[in-house]
């Protein structure tokens, strides 16, 4: 895809309400205009400074193009999407700094998404009654984008298409295809190109999120949702970096119940770790290691991250039963040690393996590989090595960080190149 492809898609950067179903949301601008759709309502933007993009350069988009020119603004910069944004790029952490465009497509309960349109990054206005505000009727996804050369490459952006899919028809909303999913973040990621990182300084986050935007009252499916995009260039997860995380095992406090919603990405999952995670990290632990709710001995997940335990040449892995996220670096990992010769377990992993581990690590997008430096539970403290990775972790780390900044060959057909 072509950066004039992605220009001809671009519309101002209004910020949005809820469609017309939605008459309760409160705004204190003083107008609002109608799209020609009339399927959303559209205010003139409100920039705070930093959102603005850095170059000084800037040119109108011509009034044809649009009735509210006054605001609408391009810098020289993009069209040559080449120029890298003026930040410290060796200094970034997992936090979110704001970039120039955001992705925004909506539908109503029943309908079907229609094609989107990038909007400049800004903020959003909701109705005070929005199905995801009163009734949690959200989900989100994560991936990232890496540069390489005057390309940046995407990791299985297909996959987390499907998996908000499978989400959405959990929580009762409908979804953009895949193909629309995939088109979106390739939009999303070029528009914002000079915000990827330059080769092993990071990686660009990408944040689609699907919610329900539309007003309703009464527990039901909202009227409206929409399907929204941004991006932010990103570090380490861990303070740690790539050094060993400490845990701590909660048995009291649970994740996901059997028949609950643990099994997908809704938003729903990660405020309830927040407790156990604030109180873990009060006490000089990295995060947090759930157990099952029922017999209290099997292991889950960390808050974000899947889990992986070490013994030999069999590296083992809970087994996914509804209460555990279907990670994309987990399946991604369980494909890569197989592929090096490793035999891989899917199973239920009691607690007390991780007393005779040779190595504990966890697996997400945000972490990618996080070797687990030591594991407490009950009082109880489990160290495992003294020089960071261990051996199998630090193998598949490599492995997989290779393939996704393009640096050995993708034979598993995983990485999506833009150019």
């Amino acid at each position: 895809m072509e950066i004039n492809a992605v220009l001809s898609n671009f519309q101002p950067n209004y910020l949005f309400c809820p469609s017309s179903r939605s008459s309760a949301a409160i705004s204190t601008r003083a107008s609002l205009h109608h799209s020609s759709s009339q399927q959303t309502r559209l205010s003139p933007p409100l920039f705070h400074t930093r959102q603005v993009l850095a170059s000084a350069s800037c040119r109108n988009v011509s009034e044809a193009n649009s009735r509210f020119k006054s605001a609408v603004v391009l810098s020289d910069s993009y069209s040559e999407a080449s120029e890298l944004a003026d930040i410290e790029w060796d200094n970034l952490g997992f936090g979110f700094i704001p970039t120039d465009y955001m992705y925004v497509m909506k539908c109503t309960q029943g309908g079907s998404f229609s094609k989107g349109e990038l909007q400049r990054f800004g903020n959003i206005e909701l109705s005070p009654s929005a199905g995801v505000l009163n009734y949690g009727q959200g989900l989100f996804e994560g991936l990232k984008a890496y540069r390489k050369d005057d390309t940046v490459l995407l990791f299985r952006p297909e996959e987390n298409a499907l998996r908000m899919r499978q989400g959405a028809e959990r929580m009762c909303m409908p979804s953009p295809t895949v193909d629309q999913f995939v088109e979106a973040v390739k939009e999303t990621v070029l528009a914002n190109k000079r915000w990827v990182p330059p080769p092993g300084k990071g990686s660009l986050y990408i944040r689609p999120l699907l919610m329900g935007s539309g007003a309703v009252l009464g527990l039901a499916p909202a009227p409206e949702y929409t399907f929204l995009i941004y991006v932010s260039p990103v570090g380490n997860y861990f303070k740690e970096g790539v050094a060993p995380i400490n845990l701590i095992v909660e048995h009291e406090l649970h994740r996901a119940t059997p028949g609950g919603t643990g099994g997908v990405k809704t938003i729903g999952n990660y405020a309830v770790v927040l407790k156990a995670q604030s109180a873990a990290k009060a006490k000089g632990y990295s995060d947090v290691l759930y157990l099952d709710c029922v017999h209290k001995k099997y292991l889950e997940e960390v808050s974000s991250c899947n889990i992986f335990v070490v013994k030999g040449n069999i590296i083992s892995t809970p087994a996914i039963k509804g209460t555990i996220l279907p990670g994309i670096t987990r399946k991604s990992i369980i494909d890569v040690a197989r592929s090096q010769g490793f035999q891989v377990e899917e199973r239920l992993v009691e607690v007390d393996e991780l007393l005779d581990a040779d190595e504990v690590f966890c697996t997400g997008t945000a972490v990618v590989v996080s070797p687990v430096g030591s594991i407490t539970y009950k009082g109880k403290r489990v160290s495992y090595g003294l020089d960071g990775f261990g051996a199998v972790s630090k193998q598949l780390y490599s492995v997989l960080t290779r393939l996704q900044m393009g640096l050995i060959d993708d034979k598993m057909n995983w990485t999506v190149e833009l150019s």
